[in-house]
């Protein structure tokens, strides 16, 4: 009996992709480009040195209205976001009343609204999540709009050219702007661990937008390979990965997303467990790992100490072009949890030894 596989669904910039050779892949119920011919490496290492164009269009974008929207949200979460001042961004995630993280998510006080970005595998459960408990908060998801980010060093460049109102943004700062005729939300963020930009750009217009971009010499088009290394570089988090919602916050290593008057208030799901492990400690730790070799642990590898227990898993791994290594991310008891401690890696039923290693791999190139 044939099974029916839910057909993915395209980006505005999809005929974009295939013109330019994109490996199209299904990516969370999204068709969009592993990769472009010149090959992830190469798209990794355009990006730490020049700038990359990433379709992130698949992300959910949603629009909060509403007196107290803030409230209501910060009360889903550990974040302060009534002091959010307007302009600004602000990471945090959704927690569950175990202390475990639901999804991560970027905030922003647009003036008037809220706007926010969730993962793509987890937009329809947040738009729901939010419509079920932001009772009074309009809540509405931006269908018709594409998300693109321009990373790197020379993003500022290549935003600019397009849109002289980008080079006044600094990190975690965002507002509107017209490009080339069109109305845009611009946010100086991303996650390679790059400066660079998102830009929310109505449908219609991604198309010609994007080619504007790429047509600067300093900017190439990448895809999903070389977002997935260049994150995992720069120690951030894959939702499904690292984090779920059996991880704490605390265990994640993202304690620093919470601010001291939510640790003193609480005040939002799971505050119980989150608080206690910040006053004692988790039993287990998020940490960066080098492999030794050339050979990349992958996510499910069991780490080992030099006697052979049991210590934890890794999350995510593989190759770093610009480590010019394997690299991986994993949690470990947190006896072992620091820099230095000698591990064990069990690939393909051999111990491969590697080194526990601080994050991120590569120092953050934001504009402050």
């Amino acid at each position: 009996m044939t099974q029916n596989r839910k057909t993915p669904r395209r980006t505005p910039l999809y005929d974009l992709h295939v013109g330019l050779g994109g490996r199209m892949v299904d990516f969370a119920g999204w068709e969009l480009p592993a990769h472009y011919p010149t090959g992830i490496i190469s798209e990794h290492r355009h990006c730490r040195n020049h700038a990359a164009l990433f379709d992130v269009s698949h992300m959910g974008q949603v629009i909060l209205t509403g007196a107290d929207a803030a409230a209501k949200l910060e009360a889903l979460t550990p974040a302060a976001l009534t002091t959010l001042p307007e302009g600004k961004a602000r990471y945090t995630f959704f927690t569950n009343e175990a202390g475990g993280i639901l999804d991560d998510l970027i905030v922003s006080d647009a003036g008037d609204h809220l706007f926010v970005v969730v993962n793509a595998s987890r937009r329809d459960h947040d738009i729901a999540h939010m419509r079920a408990r932001l009772h009074g908060v309009g809540v509405t998801p931006l269908a018709d709009h594409a998300l693109i980010a321009i990373q790197g060093p020379r993003a500022e460049d290549v935003v600019g050219a397009v849109c002289p109102a980008a080079r006044g943004l600094r990190f975690m700062e965002t507002t509107p702007a017209r490009i080339m005729g069109a109305d845009c939300r611009i946010s100086r963020l991303g996650y390679t661990g790059e400066d660079g930009y998102e830009l929310s750009i109505p449908a219609a217009r991604a198309e010609d937008i994007a080619r504007a971009l790429l047509a600067h010499e300093e900017c190439a088009p990448a895809g999903l390979g070389a977002r997935d290394s260049l994150r995992l570089e720069a120690g951030l988090c894959l939702y499904g990965n690292d984090i779920d919602p059996g991880t704490s916050p605390v265990e994640a290593g993202l304690s620093w997303a919470i601010p001291k008057s939510r640790r003193e208030q609480g005040g939002f799901p799971g505050a119980a467990r989150i608080l206690n492990q910040l006053a004692d400690g988790p039993s287990r730790k998020r940490v960066g790992i080098r492999p030794e070799g050339r050979a990349p642990a992958r996510a499910g590898t069991e780490i080992q100490d030099e006697d052979g227990t049991v210590l934890g898993r890794i999350t995510s791994g593989g190759f770093g072009p610009t480590i010019g290594g394997p690299v991986a991310m994993g949690y470990v008891a947190a006896s072992h949890a620091r820099a230095g401690v000698r591990v064990n890696l069990m690939v393909r039923g051999k111990a491969l030894p590697a080194t526990i290693t601080d994050l991120p791999f590569v120092r953050p190139n934001h504009k402050r």
